[in-house]
């Protein structure tokens, strides 16, 4: 058996020298191996593989007939294939050259047909440019036969229909087609124009246009004389038949234009029959408010605004009773009044222009001027209606230098406004200090005419019509407040060394009113608006970082944040010195109490009744009239702030220097708590139903120090059981933090009862 194993591992080691094919040996070694026992499998292992040599010789038997015959149709197929790719190849080279010797022979007819082709199509071109000449001709006859006959409409009606195929013709080549077309339809639109325009203003003159005067002073106008239904229809057809010119009107006239530096928004031309009805008054306009009339003063832009106000006025009930009817019947959508009322506006803006250049350098009748401008767009939006889409003044003053030099102006007045508010006599005064209904924030002047000053300004700005200036005026706000802060500050501190007079505490109801104020104003529509530009801008300038740009688009800042915070800051350091200064009268007055003998007062027992101790009047006094002194100095939610701070630091130093400092006998013990009790904590009970809130540390120390001996003892048995880890709690002994909270103390940490227990100075004899 070793012979044989030697033999297996060098028939694996080279399994090419051996006789035995190395797969061969691999099967005997895997089905029989070292056991001898597996040698009993021989005889099915034997039958086994006999069985699979039969199967294969089968599958053998059968592939070899079936093969030949598979082989012998893939040649059949592939001879088939290529006999076929011969044929086809064969009728491909006739039919190329067929191909060929076609092309050859009708070369010459085709360029003979090429040459006919373009013919014809040059041909239809003629005869589509003439058929075009004979439209148009046959138009401008049409038009001629009924002017002849006095058809007026119909003419009206076909020469809209021929400047119609003037705007067909707008994207063609044909020069001179074009040139025809427009001075086709130029020449009648002229004959037209005239005509209709002077009906028109004949039938206008009956009326007694334009109206130069208000409503009920109107000769004619919307009174009803005998002829006015005539005089009315003839309105009405002069009306409409002017209408139908308007597309030709459009074409042939060009709009005078602002220069695009003004930024007008696209807007259509005046309707033609509003146009003849303006000319009365854009020449009164130009007669009195151009050139060296004496109507004509730069100081004076109030002349101008109102009488083209009047004018509006004067004629919107004639333009909405009898001259939207007719509109509305043609199927225009005009709104009459406005169409009026943006052609009058365009004359403002021209004027305005033209005299602004004049004015920029002169503080005085710039500012006028913008004064004037904000008051007619006041009237002229909330009185006529005027769209915000429509140009307006405000487009005339967003111009870069004037928008720059009104921002200075602004800025300027601003200061100079500020710097009168502050140095004003009553300055620091409210008001309404007599009238304890409305004096609730105690506001002195300065602050409510400053932010007063501040809404002025958004009134006047917030209609501009582009975001980016009027972030640029919030900007100039921002500034302002700034500014006004940084004055305040100031102030304040040439006020430092009376922090409790009245000034110092006017400055402090000054800033707590403009940071309230500005966090109402934040939550404004507007100003909502502009943060959201703002957040636009800064997102385009990458001028903020990830989490500014995420407050800012989920509103959890506004666009006052950064001054808010500033005043917030200067108000908590105000207060903070209001509350230093009164806890340091307090502390000095606390002196004699701090060192009053707990332990040696009478026990409550004793005495017939207990009173407050001597040596806490100082303090407390100091606390009453101090308290009194700012409730009526202060505004109720900054009080409310300083009483909350001054009783925190009182509580402390109580706790601190007094108990902790001390150790009780009983009669002291129920001292302090009558005197903290009955006499500290209801100074307090007029700001808040249960001071004793604020004054934790002393009510719980309170508790603690007066216990009676038998809850004493149990709470410094169960406090010494829980500082000793290893020792188990007891069957039915609460643990440390229940024990404190049964008996109301919820504040202090258990070191500290346990350092107040063993300030108590009368324990029994235990035995321990």
């Amino acid at each position: 058996m070793a012979a044989v194993n030697v033999t297996k591992k060098e028939a694996f080691r080279d399994p090419d020298r051996c006789d035995i094919p190395y797969y061969v040996s691999e099967f005997v070694e895997r089905e029989v191996g070292n056991d001898y026992d597996s040698l009993k499998k021989l005889g099915s292992l034997i039958e086994k593989l006999s069985e699979n040599k039969k199967q294969l010789e089968e599958q053998v038997l059968t592939v070899s007939s079936e093969v030949p015959k598979r082989i012998q149709n893939a040649l059949k197929n592939a001879e088939d294939s290529k006999k076929n790719l011969n044929r086809l190849l064969e009728e491909e080279t006739l039919l190329s050259d067929s191909i060929s010797s076609h092309l050859e022979k009708a070369e010459p007819w085709m360029e003979d047909l090429g040459v006919l082709i373009s013919q014809v199509e040059e041909i239809e071109r003629h005869l589509s440019y003439l058929k075009w000449i004979s439209r148009i001709e046959e138009l401008s006859d049409n038009i001629q036969q009924y002017l002849m006959t006095n058809n007026v409409p119909e003419a009206a009606s076909t020469l809209a229909s021929m400047a119609e195929l003037d705007i067909k013709l707008q994207e063609s080549s044909c020069s001179h087609l074009l040139s025809f077309v427009r001075s086709t339809v130029k020449f009648w639109h002229k004959i037209l124009k005239d005509k209709l325009s002077s009906d028109f203003e004949e039938v206008l003159t009956q009326l007694r246009w334009p109206f130069v005067g208000p409503p009920q002073s109107q000769a004619f106008g919307l009174t009803a004389p005998a002829n006015a239904s005539d005089v009315y229809s003839n309105l009405e057809m002069l009306f409409c038949q002017l209408l139908k010119l308007q597309t030709s009107d459009e074409l042939l006239t060009k709009p005078k234009q602002l220069p695009e530096k003004y930024a007008l928004p696209p807007s259509p031309p005046i309707i033609l029959p509003i146009q003849i009805m303006l000319n009365p008054l854009q020449k009164r306009f130009r007669y009195h408010f151009t050139g060296n009339k004496p109507t004509n003063v730069l100081s004076k832009p109030e002349w101008y605004l109102t009488q083209v106000l009047m004018w509006i006025g004067n004629h919107a009930k004639f333009l909405d009773d009898k001259i939207q009817p007719i509109l509305d019947k043609a199927g225009s959508p005009v709104n009459a009044g406005l169409e009026f009322s943006r052609a009058l506006v365009m004359l403002i803006l021209e004027k305005l222009a033209a005299d602004i250049p004049f004015l920029l350098y002169d503080d005085t009748l710039f500012c006028h001027l913008v004064d004037e401008v904000l008051l007619f767009e006041r009237e002229l939006y909330s009185v006529h209606g005027y769209l915000s889409s429509f140009p307006s003044c405000m487009h005339i003053l967003s111009e870069e230098s004037c928008f720059q030099r009104w921002l200075t102006v602004e800025k300027k007045f601003a200061l100079q406004k500020m710097d009168s508010m502050l140095s004003s006599e009553a300055a620091w005064v409210s008001q309404y200090k007599d009238i304890s209904d409305v004096d609730e924030m105690k506001v002195p002047d300065c602050a409510e005419t400053f932010m007063t000053l501040l809404l002025v300004i958004t009134d006047r700005y917030k209609n501009l019509p582009t975001a980016s200036r009027k972030l640029q005026f919030l900007g100039l706000q921002k500034e302002l407040v700034d500014d006004f802060r940084i004055r305040l500050t100031q102030v304040m501190k040439e006020e430092s060394r009376d922090s409790l007079g009245f000034r110092y505490c006017a400055i402090l109801n000054a800033v707590n009113y403009i940071a309230t104020v500005l966090a109402d104003w934040a939550d404004n529509v507007f100003f909502l608006q502009l943060q959201q530009a703002e957040l636009e801008v800064c997102a385009e300038s990458n001028a903020v970082s990830q989490l500014q740009l995420g407050q800012l688009a989920s509103m959890e800042s506004s666009v006052f944040d950064e001054m808010i915070n500033l005043l917030e800051r200067l108000k908590h350091d105000m207060l903070s010195r209001q509350v230093h200064h009164i806890f340091k009268e307090v502390t000095d007055a606390a002196k004699l109490y701090k060192k009053e003998r707990w332990l040696s007062l009478p026990s409550q027992a004793e005495q017939a009744v207990m009173s407050l101790s001597s040596t806490a009047c100082p303090m407390l006094l100091t606390l009453r009239d101090r308290l009194l002194q700012l409730e009526q100095q202060l505004c109720h939610s900054l009080f409310k702030i300083f009483w909350q701070m001054l009783a925190e630091k009182v509580d402390t130093y109580i706790y601190q220097e007094i108990i902790m400092a001390n150790h009780f006998n009983e009669g002291g013990a129920a001292q302090l708590q009558f005197d903290m009790t009955r006499n500290l904590f209801p100074l307090f009970s007029h700001y808040c139903k249960r001071p004793e809130n604020y004054f934790k540390h002393i009510k719980e120390a309170c508790i603690i120090l007066n216990l009676n001996i038998g809850s004493a003892l149990l709470l410094k048995e169960v406090l010494q059981s829980a500082s000793e880890s290893e020792a188990p709690l007891q069957p039915n002994q609460p643990s440390a933090t229940a024990a404190l909270n049964e008996l109301g103390v919820y504040k202090l940490a258990q070191q500290d009862v346990e350092i107040l227990l063993n300030l108590r100075a009368i324990w029994p004899n235990t035995g321990k």
